[in-house]
């Protein structure tokens, strides 16, 4: 059971930390970081979505996202379609410069996974992440139910002692 859970933890951990440099080498020369190639790959491959979208998509929290939009649109990569008092709300769109830089992302991260899937049958593949994503769903699941009995327990104590 342990060796299971270091072999799990330890790929895993592996595999985000290789992506991470991989993100960030690749995107150097645009001074860009991991959070703003994803934002750039999600806005290329769905074209007008909110900063909330983003946010699911990207799998991280609004201050991140709200940071690395404001770096991009600094620079010229992306543009707001309306600004308006809900941000969250209003769509985000790539600017030519964006669009360039989203397209050889896109590249980029299809010759990234041709490279490391090239090993795997198609069958192998379509397994693998279905294995991932059940184990993901099972894990939110296990967080979940803990986060429930955590309120549930304090709840209880702030009754005895209230």
């Amino acid at each position: 059971m342990q060796e299971r859970f270091e072999t799990f933890t330890v790929l895993i951990n592996r595999i985000s930390r290789n992506i991470r440099k991989i993100k960030n080498r690749e995107m150097a020369e645009y001074n860009l970081k991991s959070a703003h190639v994803s934002c750039l790959y999600y806005l290329y491959s769905g074209r007008g979505i909110t900063a909330t979208e983003l946010c699911e998509r990207c799998e991280e929290d609004k201050a991140t996202i709200s940071r690395a939009l404001e770096y991009l649109a600094d620079r010229g990569f992306v543009k707001r379609e309306k600004e308006s008092a809900r941000r969250y709300k209003s769509p985000v769109l790539l600017t030519e410069k964006g669009l360039e830089v989203g397209r050889k992302i896109a590249n980029k991260i299809a010759a990234v996974l041709d490279a490391v899937s090239g090993g795997l049958t198609e069958e192998e593949r379509s397994a693998f992440y279905r294995s991932l994503a059940v184990i993901s769903g099972s894990l939110e699941t296990v967080l979940k139910k803990r986060e429930k009995e955590e309120e549930t327990n304090e709840a209880a104590a702030v009754a005895a002692f209230g």
